[in-house]
């Protein structure tokens, strides 16, 4: 009877240890992922942003403080961004993130005061002076996902805008703000007689 118990309490143990490593060697035999130990520091601490900001809608959703269709958009949204994200550090091979927004084609007026026609967006193209277009994502709906330019962008973008300006302005001048086709001398109106 004493041996019957302490062979169970061998084979349970040892049936444990085993049941440990199954799983074990089950986790390490999974292909690569997009777990966030493949990656630097800085896509590690944004991976873990979008990861807390997903807990808080799931949080909030149990409390029923929002509806399932605000809770959906936003779980969608966030997996937008983190598929955006996992696609620009693999592509650049940089640890690097820029401010990245996703929004649903209803939520453009979010970004734009005045909103583009997303059928013309091209990728990389700059929108508003604010915005790269980076391209769509599909994450349960539509999400146009935009990197927000930094500071030096947005001077570099304005001090280009000024040069063309002056250019433009410079010309004008030239020409003597001729009318087009309107040659040197040629008038465009006739001046006027003044009475006697």
């Amino acid at each position: 009877m004493l041996r019957s118990k302490a062979m169970l309490r061998y084979l349970t143990a040892g049936g444990f240890v085993l049941m440990l490593s199954g799983c074990a060697l089950a986790q390490r035999s999974t292909g690569p992922s997009d777990d966030a130990s493949n990656f630097g520091p800085v896509m590690r601490a944004y991976l873990g942003y979008l990861s807390n900001e997903q807990e808080v809608v799931d949080d909030r959703i149990s409390r029923k403080e929002i509806t399932a269709t605000y809770y959906h958009r936003n779980s969608n949204r966030i997996r937008a961004l983190r598929q955006m994200a996992i696609k620009l550090v693999r592509q650049s091979g940089n640890d690097y993130v820029p401010e990245l927004e996703a929004v649903a084609p209803d939520e453009l007026r979010t970004l734009f005061e005045r909103p583009p026609n997303p059928a013309t967006f091209r990728a990389n193209e700059i929108l508003a002076d604010k915005f790269r277009f980076l391209g769509t994502v599909h994450s349960g709906e539509v999400f146009y996902l935009f990197a927000r330019l930094d500071p030096y962008e947005q001077a570099e973008l304005m001090q280009r805008h000024n040069a063309e300006m002056l250019k433009t302005d410079a010309i004008e001048d030239a020409t003597g703000g001729l009318a087009k086709g309107e040659r040197v001398g040629q008038a465009a109106t006739r001046p006027r007689r003044v009475p006697k």
